[in-house]
């Protein structure tokens, strides 16, 4: 029996989280409107890339699991967090007049998944080197927004343009999978990992 060719889900959640992240960036940066990230958020960010996460399950790869269905649930959960603020402002409705988003509460949420990348910054030492080159701007972009929003630190450039290079890490890899198979060689390396698993 015939083996059958399965599509890497890699290729649709680095996309997924790379456009999003990319977009939100452009956003900080002045550069576009809230509304398009928004949308992003729910449907690229958040729903492709969690898909994604369901189809690296089925695959049997843990770390790939775990990041794409928690990163699409924070794009939605911060869809829904913008969303739940701008109601806010409207206090003669039922969400407004019930559910409080307080100051430094994005702060907080932003602090949790700051702990859970950290987990999978270490966890990429045994992947390869463009993984661990995305989860460590990625890791330094979250404590920088924990202490802007915090601490009141002014660091919103600085953050804003080192998570574009997160964004870019996580192309790189996307298109590292893609021309893997189209070009059936490995146009772009990813480096070798920099723990021996076992």
């Amino acid at each position: 029996m015939a083996e059958t060719n399965l599509g890497n889900p890699a290729a649709v959640g680095l996309a997924g989280f790379a456009t999003t992240t990319l977009l939100l960036q452009f956003h900080n940066l002045g550069l576009c409107g809230a509304g398009v990230v928004f949308c992003c958020a729910l449907a690229f960010g958040g729903g492709a890339q969690l898909l994604a996460g369901l189809q690296e399950f089925k695959a049997g790869n843990n770390f790939g699991y775990a990041a794409f269905c928690s990163y699409g649930a924070f794009w939605i959960a911060l869809a829904l967090i913008f969303m739940v603020s701008d109601f806010q402002a409207s206090p003669n409705n039922w969400i407004g007049g019930h559910l409080k988003i307080g100051p430094g509460d994005l702060g907080w949420f932003l602090v949790a998944y700051t702990v859970f990348t950290a987990i999978l910054f270490i966890g990429s030492f045994a992947v390869h080197t463009a993984m661990v080159f995305t989860f460590a701007t990625l890791l330094v972009g979250f404590i920088g927004l924990d202490l802007e929003i915090l601490a009141g630190m002014h660091i919103k450039t600085f953050v804003a343009l080192d998570l574009v290079l997160c964004a870019f890490g996580a192309y790189y890899m996307m298109a590292h999978v893609i021309f893997a198979q189209v070009f059936g060689r490995d146009v772009l390396p990813v480096g070798k990992p920099w723990v021996k698993k076992g």
